[in-house]
């Protein structure tokens, strides 16, 4: 999937969260991601992240710390 797709999904959930306490918003966001994001594209959400690729919500980048990185296979 490309990144940009990824991160056009990643900040649909954030902008659900966004209506919540900045750290209920932080945690739903990890949570959801973790939850139905299959370990590929947590792993590709991830490396956007770390390549500071631009357009994300400061909600996803604030839930990276908990979103859960997938073992390399």
């Amino acid at each position: 999937m490309s990144p940009d797709k990824l991160i056009y999904m990643a900040n649909q959930i954030a902008t659900f969260f966004e209506s919540k306490p900045h750290a209920e918003g932080v945690a739903g966001t990890a949570a959801h991601i973790n939850d139905f994001w299959e370990p590929r594209m947590r792993r590709q959400l991830l490396a956007a992240i770390e390549e500071g690729r631009p357009g994300l919500r400061p909600l996803v980048l604030d839930a990276a710390q908990e979103i859960r990185r997938p073992a390399d296979a």
